[in-house]
């Protein structure tokens, strides 16, 4: 693993729970699609409520139980390869017809660095 800081950027990936990509939930081939890339990490994160183009609000309250609740997919990389993987992440979504949001955003890296090994006890 390597270790990156300084000006990089924020990408967030705003899909249904529900959307589906060749016979998988779609967030999670975006996650796996960014571990393939080589990026730092990715991070699939569950809301409890929100609405899209279309308005229809998904929910997480017990009243209203919804099977597809917004779903953020977050990516912090440098740009350069964050802009690579970008380009197939719209594909993902054109291939799909979901809809969904892309963010791009200035994000500064204060630290990254995987876990030093530790000694055995």
């Amino acid at each position: 693993m390597r270790r990156i800081a300084g000006e990089g950027e924020l990408v967030r990936i705003f899909v249904g729970e529900g959307d589906r990509f060749r016979g998988q939930p779609l967030h999670q081939a975006m996650v796996l699609l960014a571990r393939e890339m080589g990026l730092a990490g990715a991070t699939g994160l569950r809301g409890v409520e929100g609405f899209g183009a279309h308005s229809v609000v998904h929910t997480a309250r017990i009243l209203r139980l919804s099977e597809d609740l917004p779903m953020v997919i977050e990516v912090v990389e440098m740009p350069d390869r964050l802009a690579k993987f970008v380009e197939p992440v719209e594909a993902m979504l054109d291939e799909v017809n979901c809809g969904g949001l892309i963010t791009v955003e200035r994000a500064r890296i204060v630290r990254y660095q995987p876990e030093r090994s530790r000694s055995p006890r």
